[in-house]
């Protein structure tokens, strides 16, 4: 068995404005990198083999700060990153409620069968993020590997690994800079 620490990024701004992200790259707030600093002094005594992050920069900024605490390199993987939220990424909230009211219903109360306009499916980020996580337990067997990723990927492997049902989903998203640990 390898294990798995998934920890999701520090806080952006966009999180603070309720602007979707997706796939863009907004960076840290002076708490997110609070919160790296934080994260990475918590976690700094644990014997990891390997640090894999998201190549999106908050993701990669949170990583460093482990990286820099127990000298390992981060190794950025695209597969990590968030789910691609089509033409909802850098629109807020109220914008996307006013602007797709019916897809944003869809997507809130049945993610599994809708998705943002133009964006990607659950289905779809399952699959390069399982993919990914599959290969990094077999490489690193036995061993403790970091991974610094984002609230949907973790929510999946918390349906994955700990046997919620996939219909809870939207009640699995992790805080910013909070890490779940995971036996694959």
């Amino acid at each position: 068995m390898t294990t798995l620490y998934l920890i999701r990024h520090g806080e952006t701004p966009w999180n603070v404005e309720g602007r979707y992200q997706g796939q863009l790259d907004p960076p840290l707030t002076a708490r997110g990198h609070e919160q790296a600093q934080a994260t990475a002094t918590a976690l700094a005594e644990i014997d990891f083999e390997a640090i894999y992050s998201s190549d999106l920069a908050r993701a990669k900024l949170t990583a460093d700060a482990l990286a820099a605490k127990v000298g390992l390199p981060v190794q950025l993987d695209e597969r990590l990153r968030e789910i691609h939220q089509g033409e909802w990424q850098n629109v807020v909230i109220d914008d996307i409620r006013a602007g797709w009211p019916e897809a944003l219903h869809g997507w809130e109360s049945d993610p599994w069968q809708h998705y943002p306009p133009g964006g990607e499916t659950l289905q779809q980020l399952q699959a390069r993020v399982f993919a990914m996580i599959d290969e990094v337990a077999a490489k690193h067997a036995g061993g403790t590997v970091a991974l610094f990723t984002h609230k949907l990927p973790i929510a999946l492997l918390k349906i994955r690994y700990q046997g919620h049902p996939p219909a809870e989903i939207w009640s699995l998203l992790p805080k910013n800079a909070a890490w779940e640990i995971f036996e694959a």
